[in-house]
């Protein structure tokens, strides 16, 4: 707990504060409209009354969450490495993927659901190409910026074809890969987020869709917190397997 506090007493501060200001422009001041700002007693007793839904749809948005993302690491990673390793699709490929990259995912939105044959297949398509992009593009770049001597030298080694790739390639090319599937990880909360409020029954963001309909703010409040709370988790535990596999890479706060 103690390494906790020192780690992270800078953020406990900034959020104290905004608590503290939280309190005082609805429970001292009260110069802001209760309804769209409750108080934060009235949103804690919502959390709690509304615990149970909150678990339910975070079970459902994590089923549609994980199929999606982890299908577009896969993909991306798997095709990335493809293109990167051979020139032959790389020159047709890369003005296709720089052409398609920037279309927001929300622009499938209409033939996602016209053309699969349900909700959740079309959720886990739409968070499939958010986060395909930024993990196929950073494992490209990654690929493509290692030093030549490196493959040279492994070459020089006796190192061919899959010990080459699982050895040196992949290794190097870690950094970029990781950032990209950190972007991504970004990008498929925003759109699980967005589909969740079109067509879904349960879900983090249909929570917050549905009680926003009735202008009931408190739980509106109490659902975006709890989704920070889970994305912060999320990435909390991706910084922890990021830091595990890059550890050559991390600076230590004393050298500096």
């Amino acid at each position: 707990m103690k390494r906790f506090v020192k780690t992270y007493y800078g953020t406990l501060l900034i959020v104290a504060a905004v608590l503290a200001a939280w309190i005082y422009f609805t429970d001292v001041a009260k110069k802001i409209n209760p309804v769209l700002f409750p108080n934060p007693q009235a949103v804690l007793l919502a959390f709690w009354k509304s615990k149970g839904l909150l678990l339910e749809g975070f079970i459902s948005s994590m089923q549609l969450f994980l199929s999606g993302y982890f299908s577009a690491v896969i993909a991306g990673i798997a095709v990335g490495l493809a293109v990167a390793l051979h020139p032959a699709l790389r020159k047709p490929l890369m003005p296709i993927f720089h052409a398609l990259s920037p279309i927001p995912p929300t622009m499938y939105i209409p033939y996602a659901i016209a053309l699969l044959p349900t909700f959740k297949s079309a959720s886990v398509f739409l968070i499939f190409a958010g986060a395909l992009w930024p993990i196929l593009l950073g494992t490209i770049q990654g690929v493509l910026l290692i030093d030549r001597h490196y493959l040279d030298n492994a070459r020089a080694l006796g190192l061919r074809s899959g010990k080459l790739l699982t050895k040196v390639i992949i290794p190097a090319a870690l950094p970029f890969i990781f950032n990209g599937a950190g972007v991504a990880l970004g990008f498929a909360f925003i759109i699980l987020t967005v589909a969740e409020m079109f067509g879904a029954k349960s879900g983090m963001g249909y929570f917050i869709q549905y009680y926003s309909n009735f202008s009931d703010y408190k739980n509106v409040v109490a659902g975006m917190i709890f989704n920070s709370l889970v994305i912060l988790a999320i990435m909390l535990i991706f910084d922890k397997i990021k830091n595990k596999y890059l550890f050559w890479t991390q600076i230590d706060d004393k050298t500096l």
